[in-house]
Formats: structure tokens, sequence, C-alpha cells
């Protein structure tokens, strides 16, 4: 609001309680001055305008500004009229409250340019919609994690250039905070940059490398080891990066320089239970250096990780101010907007993951859809289920490979359920092609038993039909092994191990079940029998898994211990297991790690994934 020289006389003349004549004698303004000031012939000079600013105990530049723009209404001057509208503006604007926006953002990983237009595009709406502050996660313009991309120049070269035309694009008037690579005089770190008025205004670089699970990046940055605070809107912000917040030295530096709030860019992985940690420790800093703490995530799949968002603000009484949805991808200001935590299922949260990372994995790498071999079983029925939740069901085929084992409730169930999810369904019987691999090895099996040998060629038709119909339709297969199976190698490589994506591959086989039983609470989709018929891989006559191997709540139990708690042998046995299934399973873990390593990429859930997390030797000795 344009306050004129009449009312800030006005304003003098209500504090002080004198008339004109004696704030000309009491403050030395001439009287004629006054007179003209009164009846609204005359602006302020700059000299008055300063006076009674610090007569009313306001800030003397909005007087200034204020009688400036006055005058040059008064003297038709139009440009000098824009030029103190818009000092007006900005002397209101950073005497308001800061505004600051949260982008939960998903990017591609290596696609810097669509990186950094999606980053600009999100600039300008927080600055039309008032914020004086947005905030990106960790590595926003190149994804996380970048790998060895980092290792090429022509990437760096491509960060520097996308940030320089970030620079001239984005809108003058808004503060932005962002993650990306920083290469200064051949050190490589993992940096917050800071831009103010179009211009790089400083880089902040991560003190604190994680090394550990699906963490390299001591392989790539080297450590930082200055703070950083910079001010927008009156206020004092710190700036840490994700690893940075769990060890106490970068916060208790950080907080030596009386900050009003701290921004954590971060890019960390879901894991069970990982939230309520995040939370914790946040409110723990929030109540100790009395401050602000903004917790600002990455959202989206990326291979072998989904990063969940759950962004939040924490006030300095320790209480959650927002919080953001999981999974989704949004740009909110935390005064506009307040998402209120609602109590989740962990069946609802392990689903949401799986969901987002098989839609990122498929549509990141420009996939036209999903194959899925359907055999009536519950892991086969809840990938379907996973797969026309993450890209619809017109993009979702599919095919049923019976042959003489497969049993008549599982044709009639696999066939319901593409029906019920209205995906496009295939039977393609398989008979005459087993037969054709049984007799072209007749010589060469002569004189020996039949055993799994015969049972896996079933298994090895069916991934080569499902190859073949992925090269001609560019959809991608997805592999439906679960943990549990994965772990004891019971699945047959280059058969039913076949995809590209295996969504299941963190999830144990009694998850499997609640997973399943959570889904058909949205929509039956799932038919019951196959939720509670006993599982078989139907590659004998009456086979059900449990003649080779102990129940799944017994076996899950054991590998939850040594894969994902690190338990000996012993250790696990004290637990109350018996000692023949421990050594049993311990075993078949150990010797199917060769297996694994040629097993599809997919979502970690677990604190111990198999894969890029847990990484054993194929050839080794170590008895647990």
């Amino acid at each position: 609001m344009i306050i004129k020289t009449t009312e800030y006389l006005a304003m003098v003349r209500d504090k002080t309680g004198y008339s004109d004549y004696k704030i000309a004698k009491e403050y030395d303004i001439n009287q004629s001055n006054l007179s003209k000031y009164s009846s609204g012939k005359a602006a302020l000079s700059e000299t008055h305008a300063w006076l009674i600013a610090n007569i009313l105990d306001i800030d003397p530049a909005e007087v200034v500004a204020n009688t400036k723009f006055e005058h040059a209404i008064n003297t038709g001057n139009n440009s000098k009229a824009k030029f103190w509208q818009e000092q007006l503006n900005k002397i209101f604007s950073e005497s308001s409250p800061i505004r600051i926006q949260i982008a939960q953002f998903n990017p591609i990983v290596g696609d810097i340019k669509l990186n950094a237009q999606k980053m600009l595009d999100l600039s300008i709406e927080a600055n039309n919609a008032g914020a004086h502050l947005i905030i990106f996660p960790e590595l926003a313009l190149t994804g996380y994690p970048p790998e060895d991309l980092l290792f090429r120049d022509g990437f760096i070269n491509q960060v520097k250039e996308e940030i320089t035309n970030f620079c001239n694009l984005v809108p003058s008037d808004i503060s932005i905070l962002f993650g990306a690579p920083n290469k200064t005089d051949d050190f490589l770190f993992n940096s917050a940059y800071l831009i103010q008025n179009n211009r790089i205004i400083n880089i902040y670089n991560k003190q604190e490398l994680p090394n550990y699970g699906v963490f390299d990046e001591k392989r790539y940055f080297s450590s930082g080891d200055d703070s950083f605070v910079f001010e927008c809107q009156n206020t004092k912000i710190g700036v840490l990066i994700c690893e940075d917040q769990w060890v106490e030295g970068p916060i208790s530096s950080l907080c030596q320089s009386n900050i009003d709030i701290v921004v954590s860019l971060n890019a960390s992985p879901f894991q069970l239970n990982k939230q309520s940690e995040r939370i914790n420790i946040c409110k723990n800093y929030a109540l100790k250096f009395d401050i602000t703490f903004i917790y600002v995530n990455m959202v989206g799949g990326q291979d072998e990780v989904v990063f969940d968002g759950n962004s939040f603000i924490v006030n300095n009484q320790g209480d959650v101010s927002l919080q953001l949805p999981a999974f989704k991808e949004l740009s909110v200001s935390h005064i506009d907007t307040t998402f209120t935590p609602s109590l989740v299922s962990n069946e609802s949260l392990i689903y949401s993951a799986i969901v987002l990372a098989t839609k990122d994995y498929i549509q990141k790498n420009t996939f036209g859809g999903a194959l899925i071999g359907l055999s009536g079983g519950i892991d086969s029925a809840l990938t379907l289920a996973i797969a026309v939740d993450a890209i619809g069901a017109e993009n979702v085929h599919a095919i049923m490979m019976p042959y003489q084992f497969t049993s008549d409730m599982s044709l009639t169930d696999s066939e319901l359920q593409a029906e019920t999810q209205g995906v496009e369904f295939s039977s393609i019987d398989i008979h005459s092609m087993v037969d054709s691999f049984n007799l072209s090895l007749s010589d060469q099996f002569r004189n020996t038993s039949r055993d799994t040998t015969e049972e896996n060629i079933q298994s090895r038709v069916r991934g080569t039909l499902l190859m073949a119909l992925s090269n001609k339709s560019h959809k991608l297969v997805l592999a439906t092994g679960n943990k549990s199976e994965m772990a004891v190698g019971y699945a047959t490589l280059y058969g039913d191990m076949c995809g590209g994506f295996a969504p299941l591959k963190d999830i144990s086989k009694t998850m499997v079940y609640q997973l399943a039983k959570y889904r058909n609470t949205l929509s039956d989709v799932i038919p019951e029998r196959v939720i509670t018929r006993p599982p078989s891989a139907e590659l004998a006559p009456d086979q059900v898994d449990q003649d080779s191997l102990p129940s799944y709540d017994i076996l899950d139990d054991i590998l939850m211990r040594f894969v994902e708690q690190k338990q000996s042998v012993n250790e696990i046995i004290e637990n109350g297991h018996n000692s023949e299934d421990v050594n049993k399973i311990t075993s078949l873990i150990l010797r199917n790690e060769y297996k694994r390593r040629q097993s599809a990429p997919g979502p970690k859930i677990s604190s111990n994934a198999f894969g890029k997390e847990r990484r054993y030797p194929m050839t080794s000795k170590f008895k647990p």
C-alpha cells in the first residue's frame, strides 16, 4: 500500500500529539515546506522523509521510497514512478515473513537438460505464487545416484552449461537452492548451489560422504569442510546435504552462526521404518538448537532404489508442522499447504514403493509396456496387479503358458485375474516345444534319471517365449520371483528368472501374501484361492514348494536373521530354529550367489537387499 506525505504527517501528529506549528519548531522543519507537505502540494524531501521515519520508528527506506514515488507521480515522471514502485515492492517483500517452496522432485539420472527445465518451470511457478525461496533435493540436476557418469568430463561440462543457462532464465526475485555436482581444482563435490539475483551466490560442499549400503560416495566425491549460511527475507538459513544431518558435527558448526532455519537436501531411499528415524533426529536438532528444520527429499524410482519423498518441516518446538505425502512428486509452500500425517500400514507403504519403482523403471527407460508370465500362483498375480497400478491395464500383456503339470485351477484363475484387471491375455501351449527339447536331448540324457533338468526345460521354454514377445513388442518382461526364492536359488536361471525388472526381488514370500491381501482391500483383483492354495512351481506332478523347503514362515525368519541382521548359524539356532533347517538354508543362500548376480534388478525395500546393497563373492569358502 502506497502511503502519501499527508498520511505520514497525520501519523506524526497522532504519535506526538503536536500541531503542525509545534512539529515545525520541534523538528526544525521550515514552516513553508511543512505547509506544502500538509496540503499535499509537495512530497517529503529525502531528509525530512528520514526524519519522519525516525519519529515513527519505521524503516527509513520505506518512507523515502513512498515519497519519491509520490513525487514522480505528481511530476508525471513515469520512468521514475516505475522505478520507485519496484523498490517499494522489494521493500515490502523483504519485510514480509519468509515464504519457502519445497520441491519434492523426481529427476531422471543423466537427463540434465530435462531436469533443469523442470526446475525452471517449478521456480517460475513458485515465484508467481509469491515464494521467496524454492528448495530442490540433493543432486536434483543430475538425478541420484549418477554413479560413474561422474567420471565423464562431458557429463560435468553439461552440468556447468545447464547451471549457467538456469541462472540466466530463473526469475530474479526468487532464491533457489538445489543439488548438483561441483568440480573445483580437479576435486569433485556433492554440492548445494544458491542462486540469487540470477547468479550463483555460494556453493556448499557436502561434508559427510556415505559409503555403505547402496551408497558409494567416496568413490566419486571429496568432502567439504566449511559450513554454509545465507540470508533470505532477513532470515538466516544454514544448509546440510543428506548424510550431514546424521552426524552432529556439521549442524553443531552451523548453529554457531545463530541461524533460524536449517535446510537439508536429501536423496534418501525408501526403507521400511526409515521415516520415523528421520523425523526423530530432526526433532532433536530443532529442540537442541532452537531452529526450524526443513527436510527436502527426492522422490521416484532409480534402478534398484526408490526415493519416497516424505519431506517435512519440524518447528523449533519439535513439532512436525508440515508433512508431504510419500511417493508423490509435488511442489508446495509450507505456508499455503499442510499435509497431516496419517496412519499408513507397512503393506501400503511397501506396495506404493514397488508400484512407483516399477512405473519409473518402465517409463524412464521408454519401454512400451510390460509383459508378465502368469502361472496361476500368487507371485505372478501380485506382479500383474503392481504392473497395472503402475502403468495402466492398456499397457500390460499377461501370457499363460500351460504344460501338462499346469492345473485347471491355475488356468482358470490366471484368465480370471487378467479379465478382472482388463489386460490383454494370451495362452500359448508349450507341450510341443518342451517335447521337442526333450527329444533333441534324449541321446545325451540316455541312461540318466529324470530330475530337475527336465523340469527346468519347461521354465526355460517359457522364458524364451517371453523374451521373444518382448523383442517384438518392446515391452519389458517383469520377473515374478520373490526374495525368499532368490535367497535359496528356488528359481530357474534363464527360465522364470528372465526379465528386465523384478518388482518382488526384495519382498519375502510371507510379505507377498500380505501385499496380495492388502491389494485386495483396494479392489478385488487377486482370486482368493490364489492366496490360500499351497504354493507350487507346477513343474512336476502334485508338486508344492514345501516338498523341498521349510514352510515359508520358518524360511523367511531364517533369511531375515541371516541376510538382514547378519546373525551366525549358531545365533539363529539359539533363537529357536532347527539346526538342520538353518544349515540347509544358509548353505543354499551362499551357494546361489551366482544366480542372484544374473537376476533382474528390483527395488530395495529391506535393510539389506540383494544386488547393489548386499555384495558377496560368488566363489567363497566362508562358513557362517
